[in-house]
């Protein structure tokens, strides 16, 4: 499991891994300097040996991008800007579906955060469409394709409450 957390002895919020076993989560470790302050990851999703990452990195397109790492005999690789999702605005919050064909993630849409799905067709990412708007951000999928999401309600532009919604998939 990867999980971010402010612990003692780090400085700020910091990415950490932990093994579940015997039932119980243990040998937890901080990820390393390469990927917090080198790659400089932000929210993250794995599949496999990617790992997919917002971050502010420079030699983006706009505020926050969207960035991949891969994992190679236990040393990430240099990240690459995912270019054909990101866009002069804020992307993030990035999830990969199962199969590896569909990036979800969270981009800035007519001032407030929404949810757009990216499918990649013969090894390419695609253009992105807009899939939930209006303070909907942080998309995670099931095999089902149900998505679950975080709705952020605002009164005179401050964050009042956050809340999980689900959308199930029509069969």
């Amino acid at each position: 499991m990867w999980f971010a957390s402010a612990r003692e002895g780090y400085t700020g919020v910091n990415m950490f891994m932990a093994e579940k076993i015997e039932g119980k989560w243990t040998n937890w470790n901080y990820c390393g300097d390469r990927l917090m302050k080198v790659l400089e990851i932000g929210k993250v999703h794995i599949l496999g040996d990617d790992l997919y990452f917002h971050s502010y990195r420079n030699g983006g397109y706009g505020e926050m991008d969207i960035w991949k790492t891969t994992r190679n005999g236990g040393i990430w690789t240099d990240p690459i800007n995912i270019e054909p999702v990101n866009s002069t605005v804020n992307e993030g919050f990035p999830f990969i579906n199962s199969t590896g064909d569909e990036l979800w993630f969270t981009r800035m849409y007519l001032g407030t955060p929404a949810i757009f799905r990216s499918k990649k067709i013969a090894g390419e990412w695609q253009e992105p469409e807009l899939i939930l708007s209006q303070f909907a951000r942080e998309p995670t999928l099931d095999d089902d394709g149900n998505i679950y999401f975080v709705h952020h309600f605002f009164e005179s532009d401050v964050m009042i409450e956050a809340d999980i919604y689900v959308a199930y998939r029509k069969k």
